[in-house]
């Protein structure tokens, strides 16, 4: 089959290699599928540059998770060949491929009207969307969010489950088209922080009062201003650290306050509480058939544009959600 490989750790626009690569017969427990649809996910870019908390063995191949057709199955599993699924790929039998592994127990069932199109993009993004806001963030009607780098995909994401969920939201992003994109989105309030002042305007926004979870995939500087953001009681839920800074704060300032700092980590799931994984993402495909929610998808790449694409997301040049399909050249 055809691959993207990804021979030595780097950056994976410099490193990955188109490969024909043979796959193994499914193990015990591993179904293999066809891909259909894999998510451009920034975790890719940190796997493949030794940066991830998952290390992979080299050479392996890229795409944390795919959503495809079983065309084989190993014993002791509970799909058969046909069934779409979605699901985190096998160690080193990634999505940037025609085909993947994906151990059994930890993947879905795609139901009738979520195409694997959908699922790729609703997967990562709304399933950590919905642990943040819903599960960890106790999130209730009528509350106050603030979204940073809310025209990405985990972005775009927290900002259609809140709308949703009857709350008053701030999308915040940078630049004129990542602005008019939060306003598609339907936020409530939008600011640019390139040319606005965020700190300012989120208080002026709120009367001063702040906001009840503030949402932060971006960490660094962003954290710091977002925790003194968080409203009396608020919630500052840890998505991640696009910035490339890890940051700390001050426990006295929370205790202050009186707010939670709150960590989202949707894969550690998978082994600590699975059954939670599938009420979400049941919960998730309903909302999706009933029209609640949708995904934000901006464009479909093949093999080619790759390596270029996962360099624009790498330098925050993207939007919502980037789908790679293996039948596109």
């Amino acid at each position: 089959m055809k691959a993207w490989q990804l021979q030595q750790l780097g950056d994976p626009w410099d490193e990955l290699r188109i490969k024909t690569v043979d796959l193994p017969a499914p193990g015990l427990g591993i179904v293999q599928v066809r891909v259909e649809a894999t998510d451009v996910n920034f975790a890719d870019i940190l796997q493949c540059q030794g940066n991830y908390q998952v290390q992979l063995d080299l050479p392996f191949i890229p795409g944390i998770f795919t959503a495809g057709v079983v065309i084989a199955t190993g014993a002791d599993c509970e799909f058969q060949v046909g069934d779409r699924i979605i699901g985190p790929t096998l160690d080193g039998w990634g999505g940037y491929a025609e085909q993947a592994m994906i151990p059994s127990k930890q993947a879905f069932h795609l139901p009738d009207g979520v195409t694997c199109f959908a699922a790729a993009g609703m997967h990562v993004t709304f399933g950590t969307a919905w642990f943040a806001l819903h599960h960890r963030g106790k999130l209730q009607p009528g509350e106050t969010v603030l979204v940073l780098a809310a025209a990405g995909g985990v972005g775009s994401a927290a900002v259609h489950m809140a709308k949703a969920h009857g709350c008053w939201v701030i999308a915040a992003a940078g630049g004129r088209d990542k602005v008019q994109v939060c306003r598609q989105l339907g936020a409530d309030e939008v600011i640019d922080y390139n040319t606005e002042d965020l700190y300012q305007k989120v208080k002026q926004l709120t009367d001063g009062r702040g906001v009840d979870v503030v949402y932060d995939p971006v960490g660094g500087d962003y954290f710091d201003m977002a925790r003194r953001l968080v409203a009396w009681e608020g919630r500052l839920l840890v998505i991640g650290f696009a910035s490339g800074r890890i940051p700390s704060a001050p426990v006295s300032h929370a205790l202050v306050k009186n707010y939670s700092i709150v960590g989202v980590h949707m894969g550690g799931y998978q082994t600590q509480n699975p059954a939670i994984l599938q009420r979400c993402f049941e919960d998730l495909y309903e909302q999706f058939l009933d029209g609640k929610i949708d995904p934000l998808i901006t464009d479909t790449i093949g093999f080619d544009a790759l390596p270029p694409v996962l360099k624009r997301l790498s330098n925050r040049g993207t939007t919502g959600r980037i789908i790679f399909d293996p039948t596109i050249a």
